[in-house]
């Protein structure tokens, strides 16, 4: 640093949200570690996969039936919508990871005062490599 210059005594950001920014749920994030060395998170949702046709029966007297949907019984299929891709190298996810850990950390310890499950089912969450 040359002489002279004198550092700031704090640094303001400001939060601008662009136009078009839109809140997402994630029911997991898949990814890993790409070819240049930068952290790869793809975060998705998770549904039933729509059947590409159904049908329904119409009766004698003209009434309509119910809808039947041709499913098979040993197959489920699931799909996963990826929603958000998120590229960061190291030092962003580091900063990320610390910044997560701190707010499990305070959810965690709300929850445990609180009395409440930490989970709000079987499965911990979806992440995947």
């Amino acid at each position: 640093m040359s002489k002279g210059y004198k550092l700031p005594a704090r640094i303001s950001y400001e939060y601008d949200i662009r136009e078009g920014t839109r809140l997402e749920y994630a029911h997991g994030v898949w990814g890993g570690v790409n070819p240049h060395g930068e952290v790869e998170l793809n975060f998705y949702t998770e549904s039933d996969k729509l059947p590409t046709s159904s049908e329904r029966l119409i009766s004698p007297d003209g009434s309509v039936g119910h809808e039947m949907v041709s499913m098979e019984e040993d197959n489920k299929t699931v799909q996963r919508s990826i929603h958000s891709r998120i590229i960061m190298n190291y030092n962003t996810a580091r900063a990320m990871y610390e910044w997560l850990d701190e707010k499990l950390a305070t959810l965690e310890s709300e929850w445990e005062a609180a009395g409440t499950p930490m989970f709000d089912g079987p499965d911990s969450g979806g992440l995947e490599q």
